[in-house]
């Protein structure tokens, strides 16, 4: 599992094409609503779930997949960007796992995000 206290993912994208990565492990009635991806990085939600993908290794074959379900989601907290701070966050705090945070870069529409995790959270 990734170490979410050690380990953040900084400055991620918004990269449609990443959620393939991820296709081999979604369920039948599973759908990716939005994915994220850094230099190796990224992170994808679905229907169900946010996937933190983690890749390894020199070459990128390793890679390690944390799912993190909307169910266990006790509170979340977004931090949409400025005028000069460019960066927009989201922290997740899930039970049994404490706090997990993401950071964008770029224009991403972090109120959908949010509306999306209320939609599965709440």
């Amino acid at each position: 599992m990734i170490d979410f206290n050690n380990k953040a993912f900084f400055k991620l994208s918004e990269n449609a094409d990443y959620a393939v990565i991820a296709a081999d492990i979604l369920l039948p009635d599973e759908t990716v609503l939005a994915s994220f991806k850094s230099m190796r990085d990224g992170v994808i939600f679905t229907s169900r779930r946010v996937i933190a993908v983690n890749v390894q290794g020199l070459t990128g074959k390793k890679k390690d997949f944390t799912s993190m379900p909307y169910r266990a989601i006790q509170a979340f907290s977004i931090e949409t960007v400025g005028t000069f701070d460019l960066d927009a966050e989201l922290d997740l705090f899930f039970s049994g796992v404490g706090k997990v945070r993401f950071e964008f870069s770029g224009r991403v529409d972090m109120r959908k995000i949010a509306r999306c995790i209320a939609e599965h959270a709440l």
